[in-house]
């Protein structure tokens, strides 16, 4: 038995040691992070198969169940289900008000917003309120010609201080609460936590605003650097149809209202053309407009409008539409030296009809044309702008007539199933957020209806299936389970408790705060509030303390996961669009997490200066 025992507190050690060299590897970031989390539940599986435990050993299926964990399941749906809202635009309607407000008001807009964003993340789960505002703030990154590395990490942080000032604001403050029910028989009231919780969330939003900022990473990435095109503008064209958004509509100051940062060149109107000023025009259907605008001002128009997708594709010629959920993509192509297409124009080559893809634009180098495509004969070195599938994109790539360049090719939305995904995403908030459905169940029925609904199609909700984001889950509650088995947590937080109790409750529950405060960022937030609830009451229970602020300490702590990705699931959800490293989240949080705690230190004093305690 001693044997035993003593093979039993070596594993547990080598666990730790494990759990350190884990944090190690993370940081260092030289090794991908998804080597990293397999390998770590690899070595878990071999190592207790070699060495089993005495007082029971965790089988593969305990290992790997994280990898069926309901939290995990909720985060990669709700992935899918922001791809749908990516594909088809469907935030742009809002990101634009909110936008145009940013012109006039920025700081107003910015504030208003993250404000807002506390407030719904106090009485809903705040994952969905993160898939909601990523895009937005993406935007409003670019408008500010900053990276969204400066904005993302704040909205998950004000998300998860949100979380700690009501019962229902985080599913931690449920374990708490169902934990200290069970053991004393107390039940913690809705607003239990919120006193105590918007004094830290002032303090850290205090620190959101005045230092967080200088601690972020100002990293771009490279599609932001090239989807502008440098500003170069190409002459497009917009044919009016019948149903068309610009029948009727006539310029203020020479300028169409629905044609923003475009120029109007010339507008033919059967063998007329007529050029600019504009002032008496009122624009007729079979009117031509050619316009010069840059790519990027092309690719808003198109991922925002769909009637005036529409009425591009009725008037490119004939050719099959892309079906709605079908990757659209935009590309630039240069015309090669020796070409077949040299002295022809679009209309001759039959563009669309023998590659699939639209000319959306002409540019030439020497000079800017002020006719209509269909006439521009096309030389060597000129760039056309091509609109298409992904598919037909590709089958251009072996084309020895055009140069595809691959760096200019990115992907847009298609605008004609916005509605639809608004439906699906609109019907997943309300769901999860009135407990309708459980979180799990509204976000997959979500990600279903997403597909059935063609805002997506198979292809693209597999490339939302963040592998990183499901082997780091995964991997942390593995190794969560391997420290509860060995006794590696629970040692801490008993030696914890018996080495501070001789100093008094304050000094105790400071302690037991920055423990679970460290912890809560390398096991799940769950894990650590059912794991300290129990002692902190037992602890509370021998001093003849309050078991409900010992309680509070725990539930305060396990939220306090600002200082890795896997500290809570809204870090994760901007790790992607915010070009995050798990160097940043350290960088960022850990200091937070240390104000934490000297905050928590400061009110837990104060109540017991006044007998509180």
């Amino acid at each position: 038995m001693i044997e035993s025992a003593s093979l039993d507190v070596w594993q547990m050690w080598a666990i730790l040691g494990g759990l350190v060299l884990a944090i190690v590897f993370y940081v260092w970031d030289r090794v991908p992070i998804e080597i990293v989390s397999a390998s770590i539940v690899a070595v878990l599986m071999a190592f207790f198969h070699i060495f089993p435990l005495a007082t029971g050993n965790p089988s593969a299926a305990d290992l790997l169940a994280g990898f069926a964990n309901p939290a995990l399941f909720t985060i990669l749906c709700l992935l899918i289900v922001g791809q749908g809202i990516f594909q088809t635009g469907a935030m742009e309607g809002p990101t634009q008000r909110l936008l145009d407000s940013f012109d006039q008001h920025p700081k107003i807009t910015l504030l208003g917003m993250f404000a807002f964003v506390f407030v719904i993340s106090a009485f809903i789960n705040n994952t969905p309120v993160v898939v909601m505002f990523v895009p937005i703030l993406v935007a409003i990154a670019k408008r500010m010609e900053k990276s969204p590395s400066k904005l993302l990490i704040p909205l998950s942080y004000v998300c998860i201080l949100a979380g700690m000032t009501t019962l229902i604001g985080s599913s931690t403050n449920l374990l708490v609460a169902d934990t200290l029910l069970n053991v004393t028989g107390e039940q913690l009231a809705f607003f239990s936590p919120s006193m105590p919780g918007l004094f830290l969330a002032a303090v850290g939003v205090v620190y959101i605003i005045f230092v967080l900022p200088h601690l972020l990473p100002d990293r771009a990435s490279m599609e932001s650097e090239i989807a502008g095109g440098a500003g170069k503008q190409f002459i497009a064209q917009l044919e009016v149809t019948g149903d068309h958004p610009l029948v009727g509509k006539k310029p203020v100051a020479g300028m169409f209202a629905d044609l923003p940062d475009m120029t109007v060149r010339m507008i033919q109107r059967g063998e007329h053309a007529l050029l600019p000023p504009f002032d008496q025009i009122e624009l007729k259907s079979g009117d031509l407009v050619i316009v010069a605008a840059t790519r990027q001002t092309l690719t808003n128009l198109l991922a925002k409008r769909a009637d005036f997708l529409r009425g591009m594709l009725e008037a490119s010629g004939p050719g099959d539409n892309p079906n709605p959920g079908e990757n659209l993509v935009m590309a630039e192509a240069v015309v090669a030296p020796g070409s077949r297409v040299i002295g022809r124009t679009i209309r001759q080559i039959g563009f669309r009809h023998a590659t699939g893809c639209i000319v959306l634009g002409i540019q030439r180098r020497s000079r800017m044309i002020r006719s209509r495509m269909g006439e521009i004969r096309l030389e060597a070195g000129d760039t056309l702008l091509l609109f298409g599938a992904s598919s037909s994109l590709r089958g251009l790539r072996a084309d020895r007539d055009l140069l595809i360049m691959e760096w200019a090719t990115k992907s847009i939305a298609d605008p004609r199933r916005a509605n639809l995904a608004r439906v699906v995403f609109g019907g997943v908030v309300l769901t999860a957020a009135t407990g309708i459905l459980p979180i799990v169940l509204a976000s997959f029925l979500g990600a279903v209806a997403m597909i059935l609904a063609g805002c997506l199609n198979t292809r693209q909700a597999a490339r939302a299936f963040d592998m990183r984001v499901y082997l780091l889950i995964g991997s942390a509650i593995a190794l969560g389970t391997a420290m509860q088995v060995t006794g590696g947590a629970d040692l801490m937080a008993t030696a914890v408790v018996s080495a501070f109790a001789p100093f008094g409750p304050v000094v105790l529950m400071s302690a037991l705060f920055l423990l679970i405060a460290v912890l809560t960022n390398v096991l799940s937030n769950s894990a650590t509030a059912i794991l300290f609830t129990p002692i902190a009451v037992g602890a509370a229970h021998q001093m003849g303390a309050d078991p409900t602020l010992f309680a509070l300490t725990v539930l305060f702590a396990a939220n306090t996961c600002f200082a890795t990705p896997i500290g809570y699931q809204t870090n994760l959800l901007v790790m992607g669009p915010g070009h995050y490293r798990f160097a940043d989240y350290l960088r960022a949080g850990a200091p937070m997490v240390v104000l934490f705690w000297i905050a928590f230190t400061v009110y837990v004093s104060l109540l017991d200066l006044f007998g509180m305690v």
